[in-house]
């Protein structure tokens, strides 16, 4: 408060076009003062060594990640060039490969997050003043054409319903009226926990000489997914969904068309940080010769490697069955409760994210905290169209079994009837 007193007096002696210089000498004593002894002293709570009390963690994301892949995040480090690790990125660029079942040259892993792959597809295929088409049911939609729009790329939004997936009809229809150089889609849009059947939409986009940019973050991995053979030119996910490992790598894949559209270009990429051909070199892409990029997350590159290790063990199509019956067995114990799920036809729900509806008079994070506070169990709330309406249960990788399924649910019947909606 007598900060914002000084202030005020400051801002009059400006008005009236003069400055004492004692008022000036004494506030900046003062606040030199301030600064030497906040410098002088750690916060208390920074003395102690790290705890951390483990949860399951049965939201969108992240998931829990397998003991062997934290045990790799707690191996020695290396160099970001030295030979041992070239050898594991080497590892973790054929794992994607064949996670994305692509034999893409140009497939690397960001040292970043989720939304620095979304921004890379976009700002490396695309200039400013060129067009992107997008399509939005939820957030990521939405979150894809801010990210555009602040590079001065045109977008074009084909717009859709939360809770409900695009028709082939729908944006076959767009792409004719907007005609635009690359097309974006969330594979699954986590916000609502809709699935978008992306099977046939990189013909559509070829026949409109359009790029078939897809965003997987939700469900690389826990679906059907198959980049060269569906004609995908840009594809990523997050490494702390599916693939289980700790947030802050991203795999990203750019087919033969995506990176002529980069070649093409006729400016530099804004972002030389997210330059996909320039990190290539970093990743030995063509057989480059190694390339100072940046210092890579090299725990986190170990901790995805694993991840990839892991989930390896069993084939791309049990995997996808997995998290198939989970969900059925997920939705079947959520209407023994009572509860209404938020996407009402079933080939749009996508199997790595559950929406259900909360019902009306139950506060939802009453009922979170609940289950927190009883099994320490995580489910989230809506985000985005489904903010303040919606649970969202997640079913990924490493948490995707059967034993999870029952014992969110148990905690979920559990914190529903301590609120007194269901009976004891």
């Amino acid at each position: 408060m007598q900060r914002n007193r000084s202030l005020r007096h400051f801002c009059e002696i400006l008005s009236h076009g003069t400055i004492h210089s004692r008022f000036l000498a004494a506030n900046f004593s003062r606040e030199k003062s301030s600064r030497r002894e906040m410098s002088s002293k750690w916060p208390e709570r920074l003395g102690k060594p790290l705890e951390v009390t483990e949860k399951l963690l049965m939201g969108p994301g992240p998931a829990n990640c397998p003991p062997r892949v934290l045990e790799a995040a707690a191996k020695p480090l290396l160099g970001h060039l030295h030979p041992d690790f070239c050898e594991i990125m080497d590892d973790v660029k054929a794992g994607i490969k064949h996670l994305f079942q692509t034999e893409n040259e140009l497939t690397i892993a960001l040292c970043a997050s989720g939304h620095a792959a979304m921004e890379a597809t976009l700002v490396n295929t695309l200039e400013a003043g060129e067009k992107v088409g997008i399509a939005k049911n939820g957030i990521w939609g939405e979150r894809a054409a801010d990210i555009a729009s602040r590079a001065g790329i045109n977008v074009a939004i084909l717009e859709g319903t939360p809770g409900k997936s695009f028709s082939k009809e729908e944006i076959e229809g767009f792409l004719e009226k907007e005609k635009p150089k690359a097309f974006f889609i969330t594979h699954g849009e986590s916000s609502t926990g809709v699935f978008q059947n992306i099977k046939g939409i990189g013909e559509i986009c070829k026949k409109n000489s359009c790029l078939f940019m897809v965003d997987s973050v939700a469900a690389c991995g826990g679906v059907e997914l198959k980049m060269d053979e569906w004609g995908i030119d840009v594809l990523y996910t997050g490494s702390q969904k599916v693939l289980s490992a700790p947030p802050g790598t991203a795999p990203i894949s750019f087919s033969p068309r995506a990176r002529q559209a980069i070649r093409n270009r006729e400016t530099p990429v804004q972002s030389y940080y997210l330059d996909v051909e320039v990190l290539g070199r970093y990743w030995n892409v063509d057989a480059q010769p190694r390339f100072y990029h940046h210092t890579g997350a090299v725990t986190n590159i170990f901790a995805l490697r694993e991840a990839l290790s892991f989930i390896s063990s069993e084939n791309l199509e049990e995997t996808w069955k997995r998290h198939k019956i989970c969900q059925k067995k997920l939705h079947e114990g959520l209407k023994e409760l009572g509860l209404e799920l938020f996407v009402e036809n079933q080939d749009d729900r996508l199997p790595c994210v559950t929406t259900i509806k909360v019902p009306d008079g139950v506060e939802w994070n009453v009922v979170t905290a609940l289950m927190m506070e009883n099994d320490t169990i995580e489910m989230a709330g809506g985000l985005g169209p489904t903010a303040g309406k919606c649970w969202r249960i997640g079913l990924m990788g490493f948490n995707c079994t059967e034993k999870n399924v029952n014992k969110v649910l148990r905690s979920l019947q559990k914190a529903l009837q301590t609120i007194g909606y269901l009976s004891k």
